[in-house]
């Protein structure tokens, strides 16, 4: 899957960098696609970052089988893994490098999977990065308050939930996503009149939305930047000011988080049931894309690699 250049893109033959000896070869099954990050390189609204650049592979949510473990052999052929993406083209960029029929990845780079998990692996990346933003709101605190109910919002509620907090309230305005609510209430912010929020994690990447929830927050209260902004953020100082508030930018998921979200699912303390919503063969990307960039009853969108020639 080759982003060509900003609203153009290609499913075409690319070439894979030999791989070294501390290297697997991953034949993948799915893929996701982030309407985030993806979406941003798709539009060409993306700001500058390490190794952007066009033609381009998106892509970081991505699951399939080892092929060969490379010389040193860490994962053996035939293991389920999930892949963050991979920088392992030698004739386009891999940023995020996840979504090809093949991939060339450092064996600890993957994390090894229990067969029992399908296609909803390709959410452990939003699982992870669910995690990294609730751990964001400080040692014994919890996000009471998280704006924005599509899948990384639900994966925040989830995760409070299964780390053993308690359930936050949800805001979502768009009547086709307030339900699925999973232990948690979902309600438009127009009828929640609390003030007095100690975490508010906010997930929507609306970059005009902080003066409405500084107003939200209790003295000393803190929100986290789970959402990815395009645009530059501002606030109103006089509320901040009052309220002491803190912000806190909750940037890319780590190795541990990654780790954490992987033990929750396996415990089955944390479900990632009922979030794919739509799947599309790789040679249907095209319209996979536009569906999720545009369909808002598309929570996820993702890729199936097998039946690719």
């Amino acid at each position: 899957m080759v982003f060509e250049q900003p609203g153009r893109m290609a499913v075409r033959r690319v070439r894979l960098l030999p791989p070294s000896a501390g290297d697997c070869v991953v034949d993948l099954e799915w893929s996701g696609i982030s309407t985030g990050t993806e979406r941003l390189l798709w539009d060409g609204r993306m700001p500058p970052f390490p190794g952007l650049g066009y033609p381009l592979v998106p892509g970081y949510e991505s699951v399939g089988r080892v092929r060969s473990g490379g010389e040193q052999g860490r994962i053996p052929p035939g293991t389920r893994v999930f892949v963050p993406g991979s920088s392992g083209f030698a004739d386009v960029r891999g940023l995020f490098g996840g979504a090809a029929q093949t991939l060339v990845v450092p064996a600890d780079r993957l994390v090894p999977l229990d067969d029992s998990l399908d296609q909803e692996a390709v959410l452990l990346a939003l699982a992870a990065t669910a995690h990294h933003a609730v751990v964001a709101a400080g040692q014994g605190q919890w996000p009471d308050l998280v704006v924005g109910h599509g899948v990384l919002g639900r994966l925040v509620a989830r995760t409070v939930i299964a780390l053993g907090g308690p359930p936050p309230t949800v805001w979502e305005r768009a009547a086709e996503r307030a339900s699925g609510g999973s232990g948690y209430r979902v309600v438009d912010p127009a009828d929640d009149d609390r003030h007095d929020y100690r975490r508010i994690c906010d997930v929507s990447g609306d970059p005009t939305l902080l003066d409405t929830l500084i107003e939200r927050l209790a003295p000393g209260g803190r929100i986290i930047l789970a959402g990815f902004y395009h645009e530059p953020l501002s606030f109103r100082f006089p509320a901040a000011f009052l309220r002491e508030i803190e912000i806190r930018v909750a940037a890319e998921w780590q190795q541990p988080d990654l780790e954490r979200a992987v033990r929750l699912v396996r415990d089955g303390d944390l479900s990632l049931q009922g979030l794919v919503t739509h799947c599309q063969s790789a040679q249907a990307a095209g319209p996979a894309y536009r569906t999720a960039f545009g369909d808002p009853d598309c929570l996820k969108m993702i890729i199936d690699w097998r039946s690719a020639p």
